[in-house]
């Protein structure tokens, strides 16, 4: 199964951290992976993508130009990459933050009020692993517990500690999928 994913969103939402855990998960799943990030000018505040190819197959280039998913955090992702999804792709869309709606009838739309999810769990730093949560729902590119070993990774040391919060935040987003 191959697996291109763009994660999406302005720095500081946890957009490299999605695609480090998927990253992750995907080798401790002994599967080929690339990870490909991509900053604006400022890493808070600015644009940051990061690209995510997880296949059973080894991966000739790490560049992707139509993702089989996207995941986007704010408007200008949105615009940017709900396009360029194929056919029968995957578009997960922090709706708490995009109000703009997708009129293609050819992608599955997820619409995941992941930001509002978060501020009701009392941590908004979990909003990326609620979305998270949902695209392995529905993709099932790795598993959760793949991505929960990789917590332990991504996550410094010292904020190990979050590691609970991150852990139900995954099944919350997984749960809107079921």
């Amino acid at each position: 199964m191959l697996h291109e994913i763009i994660i999406a969103g302005f720095g500081g939402q946890g957009v490299m951290s999605i695609g480090q855990l998927l990253a992750y998960a995907a080798m401790i799943e002994d599967k080929y992976v690339s990870w490909l990030p991509s900053y604006g000018p400022e890493q808070r505040g600015g644009t940051a993508n990061v690209s995510v190819i997880i296949s059973d197959e080894p991966v000739g280039s790490p560049v992707i130009t139509h993702p089989t998913a996207a995941i986007v955090l704010n408007k200008p992702s949105f615009e940017k990459f709900e396009p360029l999804v194929v056919p029968g792709g995957v578009l997960i869309v922090n709706s708490s933050l995009i109000v703009i709606q997708s009129k293609r009838t050819d992608i599955t739309v997820i619409e995941v009020k992941a930001s509002e999810l978060a501020n009701e769990m009392g941590e908004p730093r979990v909003a990326n692993s609620i979305i998270l949560g949902a695209f392995l729902e529905i993709s099932k590119a790795v598993s959760h517990e793949s991505v929960l070993e990789s917590l332990k990774k991504v996550l410094p040391e010292r904020r190990h500690n979050l590691i609970p919060i991150n852990k139900e935040a995954l099944i919350k987003g997984a749960q809107l999928i079921r």
